[in-house]
């Protein structure tokens, strides 16, 4: 990216100018604004007066005509934003920006564009690191996932070199695999480098462990006698003994050595080295125990937040209540850190078989999974977090856990007589609602946090789990939408892949990331479909809005934070098929770059 300074006799802008006109989007069905505001004299004053020796934060990022994608209320465009120090000073005009006097000037590519810096409003962060060690993410069966897992260990000397470490992966998932089998301890103790070694592999979708003898052994005193788990199963044998599985809440059962500082700071840098990468500003963590929050504030204090982070703090029912004892902070880190919600776990996961539906699995009629938790504790504590100031956010993923986490919603905001827009509850991951749930989501003023790449992972294998008639309300981002509702969207990384673009190509297709779908290429239930506007607002102004930081973040307006991504593309224009090229050319948090050139 060239930088110059405006306004000198022997430089000019490296664009074009074409006629100005909104982008030719048939999937946005939106129109956008020009951007045009007349610079005055007093104005022009003024910013001359910025530009000083001491003041090298002030400088301009310029585009071709109308590719600043500012996502304020009226969708504007505009050429260029000025920025200066850690806020933007004002969106203009290409024409405007030249009239003043000594602006340094930094122009993208031609074809490039700058946006808002992009949310994700539901990711684990301390996971995803983990999760990086030992990726089994795509593997072709057991016996493939069991020879990576070998292989990792021969490649790691510290674990080789002593049986009594603990071998920590994640990603594998049963519904990709011949037969959907789920393995065993069995299957991991056959092979003789792994066998005898405490091994603890997450599922794709966080509900299940899949462990190693040794780390049962290590474990066995704290299974009930009867094996049965409230909210969780532990899956067995012919023999009635522990296989190797547990799922939900029977994972809470593992024993496992607590991770080092050392440990916590190599999974948090590797998680934020690849977010800066894809342009996230700003990730909001859904479940963090009080070791990942400690450790937040730790890094917080040592200045070693290198984005925003949006904590909810985990809910667990068995511990003393702290809504009352504990307070929210804000903007810790000159704005890098805040906690002012919590997390609670309705139900499972559908590919695991937990999530909680109002009828049997069609491809398991034994079971139509279960809540992690009695509704009575919704009852009792959503209530209690509101009174006290808490934004309550509920994971939910079955229609029968959605309408009792809905039900609970509107009893409790009934009774403290809060406003759900002050403390805006959220509804993490709505997958499957039925319609009369939909439109009470809209009517209570719930937000609904939603993951589009789910939709798109699930959908080779939901109509079998649902049915082709249930199977309708999964994933209805759309009907949400209509039904009044807000949407916030994540990717729930490690579960997905971090890249917020491959959440909006998913969004606006609902096709794979290589082009396919149960229904063709024209996408999987496209009546479900969002516009690209509302996915570009899905990952920009509306995890602020759900964040409470919507006047401070989310969009390019003057007064707001500077932080913004510069993209290779242009996603609101190219064919879908382009989304998933487009690179992340600039990350700019707080008016500095924190990722790639500007």
């Amino acid at each position: 990216m060239s930088d110059s300074q405006l306004g000198s006799p022997k430089t000019d802008h490296p664009y074009p100018a074409p006629a100005r006109r909104g982008p030719s989007n048939s999937v946005s069905g939106k129109t956008w604004t020009v951007l045009g505001i007349s610079v005055g004299v007093s104005l022009l004053a003024v910013l001359r007066g910025l530009s000083t020796p001491s003041n090298p934060g002030f400088y301009a990022v310029c585009a071709e005509p109308g590719h600043v994608y500012t996502v304020d209320d009226h969708n504007s465009l505009a050429d260029c934003i000025v920025v200066n120090n850690s806020r933007i000073a004002k969106v203009l005009s290409l024409d405007e920006t030249r009239k003043i006097q000594g602006l340094s000037v930094k122009y993208v590519p031609p074809g490039a564009i700058v946006l808002p810096g992009l949310s994700d409003s539901h990711g684990h962060i301390l996971e995803y690191g983990a999760s990086r060690q030992l990726p089994l993410e795509g593997t072709a069966s057991i016996d493939d996932t069991v020879a990576r897992v070998r292989q990792y260990i021969l490649n790691t000397p510290s674990i080789l070199n002593d049986t009594n470490a603990f071998v920590r992966g994640g990603g594998w998932d049963h519904t990709q695999w011949p037969g959907a089998a789920w393995p065993t301890a069995r299957h991991l103790d056959a092979d003789p480098v792994i066998r005898g070694r405490p091994v603890v592999l997450q599922s794709k979708d966080c509900h299940a462990l899949w462990v190693s003898s040794r780390a049962l052994e290590l474990s066995t005193a704290r299974f009930p006698a009867d094996l049965v788990v409230d909210g969780g199963i532990i899956l067995t044998d012919e023999k009635g003994k522990p296989s190797g599985v547990l799922l939900d809440n029977a994972q809470e059962l593992l024993l496992a050595p607590e991770l080092t500082e050392e440990d916590l700071i190599g999974r948090f840098n590797v998680a934020m080295k690849d977010a800066l990468a894809y342009g996230l500003t700003s990730i909001h963590d859904a479940g963090l125990d009080p070791a990942s929050l400690a450790f937040f504030l730790r890094q917080a204090e040592r200045g070693e937040l290198p984005l925003r982070i949006y904590g909810m703090r985990f809910f667990d029912e068995t511990a003393p209540y702290w809504g009352n004892t504990s307070h929210p902070f804000i903007g810790e880190a000159n704005g890098r850190l805040t906690s002012r919600s919590v997390k609670i776990f309705a139900d499972g996961a559908l590919r695991t078989g937990g999530s909680a539906l109002y009828e049997p699995y069609a491809d398991n009629p034994s079971t139509s999974g279960f809540m992690r938790l009695d509704a009575d504790v919704l009852f009792e504590f959503i209530p209690r977090f509101l009174r006290d100031g808490w934004q309550v956010n509920v994971h939910a993923i079955g229609d029968r856990a959605n309408g009792i986490v809905l039900d609970a919603f509107d009893e409790s905001l009934k009774k403290t007589g809060v406003d759900p827009a002050v403390l805006r509850p959220r509804l993490e991951h709505a997958q499957l609602m039925t319609k009369e749930d939909m439109k009470r989501l809209g009517g209570l003023g719930v937000i609904a946090s939603v993951q589009p790449t789910h939709a798109i992972s699930d959908m080779w294998y939901a109509q079998d789990r649902l049915g082709p008639e249930r199977v309708k309300g999964l994933y209805a981002f759309r009907s949400i939408i209509d039904s009044g509702a807000r949407l916030t969207l994540g990717s729930d990384f490690p579960v997905e892949t971090m890249n917020p673009l491959a959440g909006f190509y998913a969004a606006i297709t609902r096709i794979s990331l290589d082009g396919k779908s149960p229904h063709g290429p024209g996408g999987w239930f496209p009546e479900e479909r969002l516009t690209r506007v509302e996915a570009l607002r899905g990952i920009t102004i509306d995890p602020a809005y759900a964040s409470f930081t919507e006047s401070d973040l989310g969009s390019l307006e003057v007064g707001k934070r500077a932080d913004f991504v510069v993209l290779s593309k242009n996603i609101m224009e190219i064919p879908a098929e382009e989304i998933l090229m487009t690179k992340t050319l600039a990350t700019v948090i707080d008016g500095a770059v924190v990722y790639g050139k500007v």
